[in-house]
């Protein structure tokens, strides 16, 4: 298998290489072959070529099998024009790459249910997952920038937009995904407000009337999703929704999980499929060796089950996480006395050892 691998900036490198120990482990393990192509986006490629996506990274993406992506952005850019941010890179690649899919899994174990702001027995046990449209809507409308209208008065605009095609193929997704689970699923809108929710909505509601009568749909506004999240988790399965909302809401979930640095992501399309943790770059702590790497290795598990239909190496990464928390080692962020701290590669290390057991 071929893998892009765009490490990026902040901590993306480090976590990049603790997935890429645990990721040749399981191939050792399980008799396949991986080669790498490492290529720049975001901050790091605006330093070496001026552009967020340099046209290599693009080239690379399309002839690989998978991306593995670490995190881009950083303060050091916050200043750069808006269309050279490197923001603009990882929109640009999924972009690129038609990735209109995107899948966040959110499950609360009972090793990081203690750290929940919600009760633990309110959040231990949840399982969802949030399956986000990721190429259209607000984010890739018409932008306006901060201007003077004809009356004098600053003002800026930002267009959401979506067709039926686009809500159609992400909510077949959703569909398809819940008979694999348990057969519900979540729509967020803001049909009360948004002619682009109104009809997110209907186009839901008629495809699942039609093709789906098996699967149990609730239509719920986002406030209310977000209220219901914090309230009872376990009650949802899968939540389809828009990418401005998924963006929100998936990292609303990641806190109930108990840490950002747990939360993987999968972006599909039609081809090539990109795999990330769902947290930024943490510039605060980039070489501290302190970041968690387990959201970019649960990535590669993705990567494992979603691009190969790889299933029992993609098992057998998850188990050695759970086997490696029940031994009581964790980064910083889920550490509490009498547990072992590890650093970021020492914690790959554990996981790749424990996978050649």
């Amino acid at each position: 298998m071929k893998i892009t691998l765009l490490p990026g900036d902040g901590i993306g490198p480090e976590i990049v290489d603790a997935a890429i120990a645990v990721l040749n482990a399981t191939a050792k393990k399980f008799g396949f072959d991986v080669t790498y192509d490492k290529q720049l986006l975001g901050g790091c490629a605006i330093d070496a070529t001026g552009v967020p996506m340099p046209e290599a990274t693009v080239v690379s993406a399309k002839a690989a099998d998978a991306v593995l992506l670490g995190a881009v952005g950083g303060p050091k850019w916050d200043n750069v024009a808006p269309e050279v941010r490197p923001e603009k890179g990882l929109l640009g690649i999924r972009k690129a790459l038609g990735l209109y899919c995107n899948l966040r899994p959110m499950v609360v174990s009972k090793f990081t249910a203690y750290l929940s702001p919600l009760k633990t027995e309110i959040a231990e046990g949840a399982d969802l997952l949030i399956v986000r449209e990721l190429t259209g809507g607000i984010y890739f409308g018409e932008h306006n920038e901060a201007h003077l209208n004809a009356q004098g008065i600053e003002e800026a605009s930002d267009v959401e937009l979506y067709t039926r095609p686009e809500i159609e193929r992400i909510a077949k997704f959703a569909f398809e995904v819940a008979r694999k689970r348990r057969g519900k699923v979540t729509s967020v809108d803001k049909s009360n407000v948004l002619g682009t929710s109104r009809m997110w909505r209907k186009i839901v509601s008629e495809m699942q009337s039609k093709n789906y009568p098996d699967i149990e749909l609730t239509n719920l506004y986002v406030d209310n999703c977000a209220m219901q999240l914090v309230l009872n988790p376990r009650q949802f399965d899968v939540i389809l929704t828009n990418n401005m909302f998924g963006d929100i809401l998936s990292d609303e979930a990641s806190t109930i999980a108990g840490s950002i640095g747990l939360l993987p992501s999968a972006s599909l399309g039609d081809g090539t499929g990109l795999y990330e943790p769902i947290h930024g770059s943490a510039p605060d702590i980039a070489g501290q060796g302190i970041a968690n790497p387990l959201a970019t290795i649960l990535s590669v598990a993705m990567m494992l089950r979603y691009s190969f239909d790889l299933i029992d190496p993609a098992n057998a990464i998850e188990a050695a996480i759970i086997c490696v928390m029940d031994q009581g080692y964790r980064t910083s962020d889920l550490y509490k006395e009498g547990l072992t701290k590890v650093s970021t590669s020492e914690m790959g290390c554990l996981i790749a050892q424990e996978l050649l057991i």
